[in-house]
C-alpha cells in the first residue's frame, strides 16, 4: 500500500470521527448550564457603556464571572 492511499483512508475514517467528537465537544460546551450567565454578560458589553466610561465596579464584575 503507498502512503497515499493508507493517509487516505486515515483521513476518511479516524480523522472524520476525530473532527466529529470535537464537534460535539464544542457544543455541548457551548450549551453546557452553567454557561448561560457568563454568555449573557459577554452579550452585553457593545451596550455596556453607550452614555459614560466604564467605572472600576463593573471591571471587578467581569473579572469575577472570567475566574
Amino acid at each position: 500500500m503507498d502512503t497515499y492511499s493508507l493517509l487516505r483512508e486515515i483521513a476518511d475514517s479516524w480523522v472524520l470521527l476525530a473532527m466529529f467528537v470535537f464537534f460535539l465537544g464544542t457544543i455541548i460546551w457551548a450549551f453546557r448550564p452553567g454557561s448561560r450567565k457568563v454568555h449573557d454578560d459577554t452579550s452585553q458589553i457593545p451596550f455596556r457603556n453607550e452614555d459614560r466610561p466604564g467605572d472600576a465596579a463593573s471591571d471587578t464584575k467581569i473579572k469575577e464571572l472570567q475566574s
